[in-house]
């Protein structure tokens, strides 16, 4: 028996639990007295050294239970603990979270603890360190070896558990091999589970129960903790680990070994004896077993392979994941590149002629342009020679000119006298018409000034005239204004009759309270014709919904939607939704075959039929993925298509997994016809082409051979349907007249050969839809009904309108009198409005008349202007007088510039007599001058100076490099010219003209003639397209040089994908052949089929491993998801599963809790024997088993230890209960006395 502890009201409790142990040595139970945590390290022995004492009378009083609670206490309070307070997550970004514990993943929960770089406290206080870090600090895990005690480093040696879940204190020791937990429902079996995963720093999480580490307290305490003692390497002590919760906060510490510790230090010491309650295959909580199978296949490979196998397989398959994703990405930059490359090298191609001759125009511009330089100098070279000849020329002409011009002298400079008279005289007479000229611009200044007074003038006699008719308005305004007062006062004293205003308001007050009970009578008789022809539209709308309907029956379509609705409603309404929704939708939802499928030929309805399941003839089969899971998440998860919530089946394969599962017919044509079948069950049906696939795929309707005819060879057709195909080890169904032969093999030893038969039933489904007549003279019936209805509610209306009419009169009249009260009032109305305008009119005349007759008489204004005009008169006496003084000087300027005019006229006849006689006497020195100035000589002047200008203006435009060549030509011209001319001289031989350019300017025009005439001929290529060509070149290079380094990249990523893979692939066929063949040997065992197998995949990462099963001999292998098979079917896949992992763990312990929850009592007693033998096994590691139900008669092992968890205050006080060693004694020695018998 195991210690137990009450609390001090304990005895009031009704969860207190007591946890036993049936010890696999029944002769050494003794109790095991508490000690305290500070001495488990040294005298906390291993389980077989437990002391226990016998369990017969022991009685547990509660005063002793108070005073060693008492002993505990005292003992703990020296003790120093590490707290860690837990704070929200944005006040934990300092660096005290370096001594936390690690944060908790929700999201991954997978993997093992191992150290991490840094650690932060979860919302739960615990240590739990993130999976993104765990590749930050590699620790090298593997299976210790096995200590002379029988443990393994890792295993659980003792627990201790202190006001946690139900328990108020408990201890208890663990075996090193497989630990079965029994008890009642709710005494506390996966509470050890729990304190398992918290205690050894794992998140809350991982456990699927509540999210909060302090929701583990137990209720009504304050605090609590989980001890566990595990083995510690070989020649060290034991690790104890101790985690204290809060149930008032957020707090809980760490001690290791009693020392104060951080979730950090934990999590470090569990991944160095990789320890992995994160990993489903070696930690199953009972709110996770759903979990296991919920798992894919691609995570379940991941978790096996961190659970069991070569301790490097995860970090090889790590290594092929990075290394495969990074070479994809390679290949497929790669190829993208090599694309570009070609299409760079294509278009470079495409575009090469044009870039040739690109360049052979260029060529030719250069000549051209070489030319444009060379011909201007030529043409300069043959000017510049030209005019040094005719200079000389020209000098010799110049002496004769100086002669001829001294002899003249004389007869010039008396010339050049009157010249210079004559200038002078000219100046005078053009000084003096400047001042007669200035005269007469005053005199005409006068003459404006004079009459812009005129006009002022008469603008003060307008304003004259101007005040004498404003007065005379003013006195007419006013006289007006007199007249108009009269006429208002004449109107005001004119008496009007008119009605008392009060007299008709109050005949219209009357009026409106009799127009009031008239509209109160008519809206009640409104109200009830509405509710009248309410109730008519309604028996309306239900005759139309009955007549639909009855149209619908003579329709297949509405006798098949009718018959669902009669089926299922849930699947029918999600119809009538889908066809009004098939737009959202990428490649639509095809309707149930219940629908969609019709039998050609009624004969084979029956056969048909029988290949389909309920289930399956109301699954919806979506065509893509993505249609999939948008129809299963607002039909199945949102619930509100239809307005309540549903659960119908659908279905939808990858193409790849339906080629992988799609099995060939079994019988070709030849063999069918032979046997005298009529085809497949696929023939026989018209269906959407989608929905084929999952006939094929999940009915197998293309395997389902039918014949009418009963005689058929039964045995020749099993032995053709159990071929091998393909890799399928063989087997089908065929239909023989009205019975279904299911033919199988078995997949173990001989592949023994059965057949299974049942006889047709009738099909109700895919047969002929009748028409329902009960049904039909039903709808027939109601429709009358509603038509008499309508007729009734008709009438009904009509007689309410017709009371309603003679108040309808009344209110008519009501309305009009209320027209004619409104008349009289308006005119009472018009006649005040009439007196009130005249009054206000005839006050604004009065202000009117008061203003007009305060304006002061105008006579002061006119004195002012008359002022005026006296002065203007004045100032124009004035001007008069100025202007006839002006003429007369005017005058006098006259006849002083007619003097000067007579003495130019005469100084200018004298100069024209004294150049005649010059004219005469220089006839020979004006020849002479004219050939002095010889214009050929001027003309090659300048046309060498311009040519020289041109030369060095086309040297500065041209680019620097045909500027060069130009000056090396000319400079080796004139050294050639510069040798020849030197060597005529001295009559030596001339210089060679080889490499010398000669040509003359007429010579280089017609060359540059040619040069033109050849550009033309050449296609004029845009430039850009050569800027282009340079430019892909040039990356066209670079990108070469790129890919080969990416290629070599590739290579060498590559190389280490070969590698790794080389020693992943053995290590992981051979573990998963191992677990496949006792997980196939296990499930062969119970009557039913297993296997697992590696799917492979080019991406590494969805490698997977398929559990495949079979439960029913009509069944073909399926695959294990958390929807095909039943609860009871996937719990016990998982524990074979697990058991058969067990022998390939790496793992100190695994647990399972409550996996026979479903199971059959053969199938759950073939697993626990299965359990008992793979974990009691010499090389068996530590297992914890928690069941709540047991079987008689089950195996037991002598390595086995039971543990048994009951409710209780305290153990029984009564003898009469029994002896539970002796109870035990006599089971075991009655057995061996059966089995001694049985020999």
């Amino acid at each position: 028996m195991a210690k137990q502890h009450q609390s001090r009201d304990s005895r009031y409790s009704a969860s207190n639990h007591h946890l036993v142990h049936l010890s696999t040595r029944l002769t050494r139970m003794t109790r095991r007295h508490h000690q305290s945590p500070t001495s488990d390290n040294g005298s906390l022995k291993e389980n077989k050294d437990i002391n226990l004492t016998g369990c017969s009378a022991v009685k547990i009083k509660a005063e002793k239970v108070r005073q060693q609670h008492q002993a505990s206490g005292r003992m703990g309070k020296g003790k120093k603990r590490a707290t860690e307070e837990e704070e929200d997550e944005d006040e934990n970004h300092d660096e005290q979270d370096d001594d936390a514990g690690g944060d908790e993943d929700d999201e991954e929960g997978g993997g093992s603890p191992k150290g991490r770089k840094r650690a932060r406290v979860n919302m739960e206080g615990d240590g739990r360190p993130s999976q993104s870090q765990a590749e930050e600090v590699a620790v090298i895990v593997k299976t210790q070896p096995r200590d002379t005690d029988g443990f393994i480093p890792g295993q659980i040696v003792r627990m201790q558990l202190h006001n946690f879940l139900t328990y108020d204190f408990t201890e208890f020791a663990c075996g090193p091999y497989l630990n079965m937990i029994i008890g009642p429902n709710g005494t506390g079996k996966s509470s050890i589970a729990c304190a398992i995963a918290l205690g050894l720093n794992w998140p809350p999480s991982i456990l699927g129960r509540a999210e909060n580490i302090q929701s583990f307290v137990k209720n009504d305490k304050e605090t609590g903790y989980v001890e566990i003692e595990m083995k510690g390497p070989k020649g060290k002590p034991n690790l104890i680990i101790r985690r204290n919760i809060n149930s008032a906060s957020k707090t809980n510490s760490f001690t290791l070994n009693g020392k104060p510790a951080t979730g950090k230090e934990v999590a470090t010491k569990m991944a160095e004896l990789n320890v992995q309650i994160s990993n489903l295959c070696t930690f199953l909580p009972q709110d996770k077993v759903s979990s296991f199978a919920m798992m894919s296949p691609q995570q379940l490979l991941k978790e096996t392979q961190r659970a069991a196998g070569d301790r490097n397989l995860t970090a090889w398959h790590e290594t092929l994941i990075k290394s495969g994703s990074e070479h994809r990405t390679m290949l497929q930059a790669i190829k993208e590149e090599e694309d570009q490359l070609h299409q760079m090298q294509e278009r470079n191609a495409a575009i090469e002629k044009e870039v040739e001759r690109y360049n052979e125009r260029k060529r030719i511009e250069e000549q051209i342009a070489l030319f444009d330089i060379l011909i201007p100098v030529a043409r300069y070279e043959e000017l510049f020679e030209k005019y040094g000849r005719l200079k000389l020329e020209q000098r010799r002409l110049h002496a004769k000119v100086q002669k001829l011009k001294q002899k003249n002298a004389p007869a010039h400079e008396l010339l050049e006298t009157l010249n210079k008279d004559l200038q002078q005289a000219d100046k005078a007479r053009e000084r003096k018409k400047e001042a007669i000229k200035k005269r007469f611009d005053q005199m005409s200044s006068k003459w404006n000034q004079n009459t812009k007074l005129a006009t002022d003038a008469e603008s003060l006699n307008s304003q004259i005239e101007e005040l004498e008719m404003t007065e005379q308005r003013r006195k007419q305004k006013i006289k007006k204004l007199e007249e108009d007062i009269a006429r208002i006062d004449e109107e005001l004293n004119r008496e009007v009759e008119v009605e008392r205003i009060e007299d008709i308001i109050e005949e219209a007050r009357q009026n409106s309270r009799e127009k009031q009970e008239v509209q109160e009578r008519l809206r009640e008789f409104e109200v009830q014709v509405e509710r009248a022809v309410r109730d008519k539209h309604a028996a309306e709308h239900q005759f139309q919904e009955l007549q639909h309907e009855l149209q619908r029956l003579d329709t297949v379509d509405g006798r098949k939607m009718q018959n669902l609705f009669n089926w299922d409603k849930d699947v029918a309404d999600v119809v009538v939704w889908l066809r009004q929704n098939q737009s959202r939708f990428k490649m639509g939802i095809l309707e149930p075959a219940f629908l969609s499928l019709t039998v050609r030929d009624q004969r084979y309805a029956d056969a048909v039929e029988s290949c389909i399941n309920s289930a399956q003839m109301k699954t919806f089969v979506a065509q893509c993925r993505e249609d999939y899971d948008k129809f299963n998440d607002l039909v199945n998860d949102q619930n509100s298509v239809i307005g309540r919530p549903c659960r119908v089946p659908t279905w939808f394969r990858d193409n790849d997994i339906i080629d992988r599962v799609t099995v060939p017919p079994p019988m070709s044509v030849e063999e069918m016809r032979e046997l005298r079948f009529d085809g497949y069950a696929l023939d026989f049906v018209e269906c959407p082409e989608g929905l084929q696939a999952f006939l094929k795929a999940e009915l197998q309707m293309h395997r389902t051979a039918i014949a009418l005819n009963p005689n058929v060879d039964v045995n020749r057709a099993m032995e053709l349907v159990s071929r091998p195909t393909n890799g399928y080890i063989g087997g089908a169904n065929f239909i023989t007249g009205h019975t279904l032969h299911q033919v199988t093999r078995s997949k173990y030893g001989k592949h023994a050969r059965s057949n299974a038969t049942r006889n047709l039933g009738k099909a109700r489904n895919l047969s002929a839809q009748n028409v329902d007549m009960e049904r039909k003279l039903q709808l027939e019936a109601n429709m009358r009904e509603y038509q008499q209805k309508v007729t009734v509610f008709q009438e009904e209306a009509d007689k309410i309108e017709a009371e309603a009419r003679p108040f309808d009169e009344k209110l008519k009249m009501i309305s009009r009198k209320k027209t004619e009260l409104e008349r009289r009032r308006d005119a009472v109305q018009k006649e005040k409005q009439r007196i009130s305008t005249l009054t206000s009119r005839k006050g604004r005349l009065l202000e009117q008349l008061k203003s007009e007759r305060k304006v002061p008489p105008p006579e002061k204004e006119r004195q002012n202007i008359r002022k005026k005009m006296v002065k203007i008169a004045m100032q124009r006496m004035e001007l008069a007088e100025e202007h006839v003084k002006l003429a007369r000087a005017v005058i006098e300027e006259q006849v002083e510039s007619t003097r000067i005019a007579l003495e130019y006229l005469q100084i200018a006849a004298n100069k024209v007599a004294l150049e005649e006689l010059c004219e005469k006497k220089a006839a020979k020195f004006n020849k002479a001058l004219d050939e002095w100035a010889d214009a050929e000589y001027r003309q090659v002047k300048d046309e060498s100076k311009e040519a020289l200008h041109y030369v060095h203006a086309v040297m500065d435009e041209a680019e620097p490099e045909l500027a060069e060549i130009g000056r090396r030509i000319q400079a080796s011209r004139k050294e050639y010219y510069r040798a020849l001319k030197e060597a005529e001289a001295n009559g030596t031989e001339p210089p060679s003209k080889e490499n010398i350019d000669l040509r003359s300017y007429n010579e280089l025009e017609v060359a540059l003639e040619d040069q033109k005439a050849q550009l033309e001929l050449v296609t004029k290529t845009n430039p850009g397209v050569v800027e282009q060509y340079e430019k892909r070149k040039r990356e066209i290079e670079q990108l070469e040089a790129i890919l080969d380094k990416k290629k070599r990249d590739a290579e060498r990523v590559e190389k280490s994908i070969n590698v790794a893979k080389s020693k992943w692939k053995p290590a992981l066929e051979k573990l998963v052949n191992n677990i496949g063949e006792k997980f196939s040997a296990a499930f062969d065992r119970i009557g039913c089929a297993g296997e697992i197998r590696i799917s492979e995949n080019e991406d590494y990462d969805k490698w997977a491993i398929d559990i495949l099963v079979k439960f029913r001999d009509d069944e073909k292998l399926q695959l294990l998801t958390g929807q095909r098979q039943s609860g009871g079917e996937r719990s016990l896949t998982t524990i074979l599963y697990l058991m058969s992992l067990t022998e390939e763990a790496r793992t100190p312990f695994s647990l399972v809790d409550e996996i026979n929850q479903g199971m059959d009592q053969r199938a759950e007693r073939v697993v626990h024997d299965n359990m008992v033998d793979i974990t009691c096994k010499d090389n068996a590691g530590q297992y914890f088993l928690i069941t709540p139900k047991l079987l008689p008669d089950l195996k037991y092992h002598e390595r086995m230890r039971v543990l048994c968890v009951a409710n209780g205050e305290w153990l029984p006080e009564e003898n009469g209960v029994g002896n539970l060693k002796q109870m035990i004694e006599g089971y075991v020695s009655l057995k061996h006395g059966k089995a001694a018998s049985s020999h």
